[in-house]
């Protein structure tokens, strides 16, 4: 059989991907243990596990390094990498939206001169050019909620969970673009070249998501 290599986002989504690979029979037990290893193998040594940071995850698996990905569809979005995206896992569950100042709320889009702050600069230029509006786009690595609050920006395009980081900052939903969640993809040659045990994996891991939207797995 074929090494499958699997690449995860380390950070929010890793824990939840850990334990749906875990219960579609994948052995992730050295993942557990504290370790600043980036390279992971299952005891039967069939599948490899990487270790990388979101953004990467659709760089490695487009360039083959990595068969399968586990990454949030933000992004997915935002890389716009040629992958195939097989599941949408059901977890790491959120919105992205454009957000600022409550008094915004129905006069920010009709300005002239709209300064955007984000994360995920793709994004909001393809979600504003869809819309016929021509923003400014300002990149920015940290909380993007400072943009509106200190005047670099009018609104931000950012993930929320709760909402409560919003709401703490004075801040409101203004417009929600999508909803966010884990996504499994696969790189495109390998669907091909490692058919037969990628399939399985994504059977087994279908079959645990069907399951649990069931209730028959807690």
């Amino acid at each position: 059989m074929s090494l499958i290599t699997i690449a995860l986002a380390k950070g929010r989504l890793m824990e939840e991907a850990i334990d749906v690979l875990e219960a579609a029979g994948v052995g992730c037990g050295q993942l557990k243990e504290p370790s600043r290893k980036l390279i992971f193998f299952t005891p039967d040594q069939r599948i490899r596990m990487i270790l990388v940071k979101p953004s990467d995850v659709p760089t490695y698996v487009e360039y083959g390094i990595a068969d399968i990905g586990i990454v949030g569809k933000d992004t997915l979005l935002e890389e716009g990498r040629s992958l195939y995206e097989m599941l949408d896992l059901k977890f790491g569950q959120c919105r992205l939206v454009v957000a600022g100042f409550p008094e915004k709320q129905d006069t920010w889009i009709t300005r002239s001169h709209t300064r955007v702050a984000t994360k995920y600069p793709n994004i909001a230029r393809n979600y504003f050019s869809r819309k016929g509006k021509d923003v400014e786009i300002i990149k920015l690595n940290g909380s993007v909620e400072l943009g509106p609050l200190t005047g670099l920006s009018d609104v931000i395009v950012d993930i929320v969970e709760s909402g409560r980081t919003l709401k703490e900052n004075g801040l409101v939903i203004l417009e929600e673009i999508c909803s966010i969640s884990a996504r499994l993809v696969v790189n495109r040659v390998s669907l091909k070249m490692k058919n037969r045990e990628i399939k399985a994996l994504i059977n087994n891991i279908q079959t645990v998501l069907e399951e649990r939207e069931n209730g028959e797995v807690n």
